[in-house]
């Protein structure tokens, strides 16, 4: 599979898009105002205590405060509680190896025996502020980089289970336990497979070099305070995504190129010139199809190849997708169609998942199937197409109703891009006033006009409008309206104006405003 990242780089943010095979299949903007990221970590301020949630709420800078449940705080609560304080009071950084951790919380303890003082605390954003809610934290501090990711307070080290080859697992598990520093887990992931000691040893060491700096931009802060930004977008993108399938990096902005080589030449040498600087004069992401798959994959109904669709619905509980057969051929048996579509549906269910970046509960309506073993098909090519989705997902079986259920991470905003805009005229209800209707307005706004010293209208309607007015001549509409005022009036078409609107102008031709 060939992969091709194209990077737009524009005055409101920079637009990122993946592609597999020239197919869109991830989305992600940064917005050049964004102030919150997942995995920033922020000196936070605990404001409020909710017991009846075992959660609370913690001042991070943002307009609403962020939410902190129990779950979220991490075993190693409290030392890193006396881990904040100590860095604050500190006047250099200290040997984080001698540091000593304090016991570990329960899992069912109370959120009041952990932050009943209201203090300030290192936290860390897990989910980015979504809709009217404030950003969520956690306490488990993370910090990964390309082969491994650190976890402070404990000393247990851990190998991605996409790692499959049992001897591969225990060389990482042995070495990790070699190079280590004390005082912190590791995480070794999927990208590590094969990696030398001294690849696997650089990464970690820059790891905790940031720590180190975490400790020194604690020495002054002051809550709320940010403490370490999370890279760029482009920049984390690259580290969590890159890999022997990358073919093509292509960059519109001169910045944005040089800092993705540098980046590329320090984790990956050997990809150093897949990076290139685009110039053409077109718009980048015209230029790799990309403008026309987004107008086709976003909005209420995407079409699949075989003349089916899908319907995509959202709500505040829970997004709904029901699988529609459209025009799709019926001559081979309803069982075997039915089978047929759901699969293609369900490659396309996955593939708007990722690219819209849609979290939470997901309900699909596939088309019903009677045969138990056509069920189990689906259930396993659905599982099978989430395979290359990075968020936590799971698939569960298909219901009664044949309702299949799917759950997947959220951590920001929904990816939202609008290929639609309402109508001007009926303002997206789809229905407008009848002309009998309009034709007792405009009268109604004439007499007002008339009655407070307007002595000379032009009345300018759309040319439809204005050929039902017209129609009769002597008899018309407008003719009856100028028999009734007795005042100088005059009918004018314009193309440009939707076909229920209407505006007056004086003798001047200005506009008169009702």
């Amino acid at each position: 599979m060939n992969k091709e990242l194209i990077i737009n780089a524009a005055p409101q943010g920079v637009e990122i898009a993946l592609l597999e095979d020239k197919k869109l299949v991830e989305l992600h903007n940064e917005k050049s105002d964004a102030r919150f990221a997942v995995g920033d970590l922020y000196l936070g301020k605990v404001k409020k205590l909710i017991p009846g949630l075992n959660a609370a709420f913690v001042d991070v800078g943002f307009e609403k405060d962020a939410f902190l449940h129990y779950t979220d705080l991490s075993p190693y609560a409290k030392s890193l509680l006396k881990f904040t304080q100590y860095s604050i009071n500190q006047k250099e950084v200290f040997d984080f190896g001698g540091f000593e951790n304090e016991p570990e919380i329960i899992k069912t303890g109370k959120i009041n025996e952990v932050l009943g003082g209201k203090p300030n605390i290192l936290v860390q954003i897990l989910k980015e502020p979504i809709a009217a809610k404030g950003p969520r934290l956690s306490c488990e501090i993370s910090l990964p980089g390309r082969f491994v990711v650190i976890t402070p307070f404990n000393n247990i080290v851990a190998v991605s289970r996409k790692i499959h080859s049992s001897e591969e697992r225990k060389r990482l598990q042995k070495i990790v336990e070699a190079i280590k520093p004390k005082n912190f887990g590791v995480i070794v992931r999927t990208a590590a497979e094969g990696k030398k000691t001294a690849e696997l040893h650089e990464d970690l060491s820059e790891l905790v070099e940031t720590w180190k700096a975490i400790q020194t931009n604690l020495r002054s802060a002051v809550a709320p305070a940010k403490i370490l930004s999370e890279q760029t977008k482009t920049t984390s993108i690259l580290r969590d995504l890159l890999n022997e399938d990358f073919n093509k990096i292509v960059v519109n902005d001169r910045n944005i190129f040089q800092d993705a080589r540098t980046y590329i030449q320090r984790i990956a040498p050997e990809k150093a010139d897949i990076v290139s600087f685009y110039q053409n004069g077109s718009p980048i992401f015209d230029s790799f199809g990309i403008t026309k798959q987004v107008k086709a994959s976003f909005g209420k109904t995407v079409n699949l190849n075989s003349g089916a669709y899908l319907i995509i619905e959202h709500t505040e509980a829970l997004h709904v997708i029901d699988v529609n057969s459209g025009y799709k051929s019926v001559s081979k048996n309803q069982e075997q169609n039915a089978l047929e579509t759901n699969m293609e549906a369900a490659d396309e269910i996955a593939r708007q998942l990722r690219l819209r970046d849609i979290g939470g509960i997901i309900v699909v309506d596939f088309i019903d199937m009677k045969l138990p073993e056509n069920k189990k098909k689906l259930i396993e090519a659905m599982v099978k197409f989430m395979l290359p989705d990075r968020a936590k997902h799971a698939v569960l079986p298909i219901s009664k109703f044949g309702l299949m259920q799917i759950t997947r991470q959220r951590m920001k905003p929904e990816m939202n891009i609008n290929t639609q805009e309402v109508c001007p005229s009926c303002g997206g209800t789809g229905k407008i006033s009848s002309t009998i209707i309009l034709e007792d307005e405009i009268e109604k706004n004439l007499n007002y006009l008339f009655t407070h010293q307007h002595n000379n209208l032009t009345i300018v309607v759309n040319p439809i409008i204005y050929a039902y007015l017209t129609k009769g001549w002597l008899w018309s509409k407008f003719s009856k309206w100028k028999r009734k005022y007795r005042k100088k009036m005059a009918l004018r078409a314009d193309t440009n104006y939707h076909l229920i609107e209407f505006k007056f102008y004086d003798k001047n031709d200005d506009q008169i405003k009702l």
